[in-house]
């Protein structure tokens, strides 16, 4: 029966929020006679300058390889802006050659003029479906390095989170919340 009993009285019932469960009792640790920090305040002062060195190195590698992919996104950009008005000077040019074209040794019937026209008609709006199909084929690669850039933020973010050191040891976390 003393076993029995000492088996209840390592767990404890617990009720959360309806959610009743089993849990082993917590023990309380007795106390350390001195905190490591205060026996050698020097150490703990360069592990301190250590750890926040490192903390801003990572941050300044990040914060680059975000500049870096800003930078890469705004020259993508300026070069699809080059290329829309090269297309668009383009077919300024190509509108004012056809203006110029008729030539006086055709006969100029009326037919032969709206075939003219037609055709005239029929390449300027497939050079301007060209043209918009290059713009959404550019704003779609943008697009998706829009969608990697945000993807690699949210991972960074994540990780920063399971890098906590909330997942560490509690003497651990204690020690990291007293540093800071």
């Amino acid at each position: 029966m003393d076993a029995v009993d000492w088996e209840e009285a390592e767990w404890e019932l617990c009720n959360d929020d309806g959610f009743v469960y089993k849990r082993k009792q917590r023990r309380l640790d007795p106390p350390v006679s001195a905190p490591p920090s205060q026996l050698d305040p020097e150490a703990e002062e360069r592990h301190r300058i250590q750890r926040r060195k490192r903390t801003l190195l990572k941050l300044k590698d990040r914060y680059q390889s975000e500049i870096k992919q800003w930078e890469n996104l705004s020259k993508s950009l300026k070069e699809m802006e080059e290329r829309s008005h090269l297309q668009q000077q383009k077919l300024e040019e190509e509108r004012q050659g056809e203006g110029e074209q008729p030539s006086p040794s055709m006969p100029s019937t009326g037919s032969s003029l709206l075939e003219n026209n037609g055709e005239s008609v029929i390449e300027d709006l497939l050079s301007k479906v060209e043209a918009q199909e290059a713009a959404i084929e550019d704003f779609s690669y943008l697009c998706g390095l829009a969608e990697a850039l945000c993807s690699s933020l949210e991972e960074q973010m994540k990780n920063s989170f399971i890098d906590l050191p909330v997942w560490a040891s509690p003497r651990e976390l204690m020690a990291s919340l007293c540093d800071e």
